[in-house]
């Protein structure tokens, strides 16, 4: 397992991993396989969406933040609750099958951290498991 860090600079954000968990994979040297990308914080996470043209990351972004703004009388205290909320609803952890030694992504696709209480240091970890 490897570990990614990421610092954050915004409160919500969408970040390409592509090319750090591509590297873990190929450094793996695993040729068939699956890769796991996993996010153990409750108001960030991951997910898998197209990376060729940035609008479309900041319309995820534009999107999470008019369906579940912040401070709409939440319970939680902290004055977070909507960053849980959106991690809740983007998940912690995505899959990529391993072939050829590489991310079995469509022409389109990246992995993309998604911060949701920024900005913070953050971490993602990377597993890759080769096929027996």
């Amino acid at each position: 397992m490897r570990r990614i860090e990421i610092n954050t600079r915004k409160r919500e954000e969408l970040i390409d991993i592509t090319t750090e968990v591509r590297k873990i994979v190929r450094d793996s040297n695993v040729e068939s396989g699956i890769c796991y990308i996993y996010v153990p914080h409750t108001t960030a996470g991951v997910t898998i969406n197209e990376h060729a043209d940035p609008d479309v990351a900041r319309d995820i972004e534009s999107t999470l933040s008019k369906l579940i703004p912040p401070g709409r009388g939440y319970r939680h205290l902290e004055g977070n609750a909507d960053s849980h909320i959106k991690a809740t609803v983007v998940g912690p952890c995505v899959f990529v099958f391993v072939e050829n030694g590489d991310l079995l992504l469509g022409t389109w696709q990246g992995i993309f951290f998604c911060e949701f209480d920024g900005p913070r240091r953050r971490r993602v970890y990377v597993k890759v498991v080769g096929d027996k």
